[in-house]
């Protein structure tokens, strides 16, 4: 089995493998987990090769999905992915330009959101004291 990510130097590989319909997500060998569990929040799934004691793992873009979606979701991924420090390629062929400036905005629009607030001291009835300056 080939993979793309061993054979580039990248990350992340996402191309539809050769006589096939399926996207997939090549990562190097022995990528960390935190990787392969980020492609899973993402939405893709994971695969192993053999099943107990995996040397290759990839993952692939749902294939219950339509093909047009199948691309939105595989693009919509690289934006966390590169925020995430990855180094991330993806054949012109998967790649959907609106589902990628969609995702970008939406990571910022979450990066932007403010934090939960910690509720305002209860007002006092006597006004706060200045602080003292010293000369």
């Amino acid at each position: 089995m080939a993979n793309l990510a061993d054979e580039y130097g990248t990350d992340v590989e996402i191309y539809i493998k050769a006589l096939t319909t399926t996207i997939h997500a090549d990562t190097p060998t022995g990528a960390p987990a935190q990787l392969h569990d980020l492609l899973e929040r993402l939405g893709l799934e994971r695969h192993a090769y053999p099943q107990e004691a995996p040397l290759y793992i990839w993952h692939t873009v749902p294939e219950h999905l339509d093909a047009d979606e199948q691309k939105r979701l595989a693009t919509r991924a690289i934006p966390a992915l590169l925020v995430a420090g990855y180094e991330v390629n993806c054949t012109p062929d998967v790649f959907d330009e609106l589902a990628y400036q969609q995702a970008v905005l939406d990571l910022r629009n979450r990066a932007r959101r403010p934090a939960a607030r910690q509720p305002a001291p209860s007002s006092t009835s006597s006004p706060p004291t200045p602080a003292r300056r010293t000369p």
